[in-house]
């Protein structure tokens, strides 16, 4: 790793443990997970944060999962203000009023059947990739959906700390 790749991680080391835990709720919004995170500072390297994050990630209960998710809006529907919001989302931006309609539908009905927001990794993928994974997804048990959300939620996370522990995410 360069220098550059690492600014972040040293900041995320020597910064106090509120500010840091801030960041890190910034990355998931479990309490549990950035609590677990937190604890195992200060990281040599990237490495040693995302094997933490996966840790932290596999010992969450259903509760600190929907703690989680609720820290995530509806697919199709950015966080205002948000650019990481906006960022992973990109792949809606140029979708068709059509599409946008269809999405809802699917959130709505996919939040009605299992009590909390469609999550999906939704960087790199189009508005029909994702109309389709909810589509898809939506016929699924309370207990494969919760782990596809575990591993949707990682690939955010592991995404999301790799923009902290490089110059990009700066916190300051």
């Amino acid at each position: 790793m360069t220098s550059r790749s690492t600014a972040g991680l040293a900041r995320l080391n020597a910064v106090d443990d509120e500010t840091a835990a801030r960041l890190l709720r910034e990355v998931c919004a479990s309490t549990a997970w950035a609590a677990a995170v937190l604890a195992e500072r200060p990281y040599p390297d990237a490495e040693a944060l995302f094997a933490a994050s996966d840790s932290a990630l596999r010992e969450m209960t259903a509760e600190d999962l929907g703690e989680a998710m609720a820290g995530h809006p509806p697919i199709g529907r950015p966080k205002p203000g948000d650019p990481a919001s906006a960022r992973e989302q990109r792949g809606m931006a140029g979708a068709s009023d059509r599409l946008r309609a269809e999405l809802l539908e699917l959130n709505l009905a996919y939040q009605e059947r299992f009590g909390h927001v469609f999550l999906i990794c939704a960087t790199g993928l189009t508005g029909e990739q994702m109309r389709d994974a909810a589509r898809a997804r939506i016929g699924n048990t309370s207990e494969q959906e919760r782990e596809i959300v575990r591993g949707e939620l990682g690939k955010i996370n592991r995404i999301r700390l790799t923009r902290l522990a490089s110059a990009e995410g700066d916190p300051s």
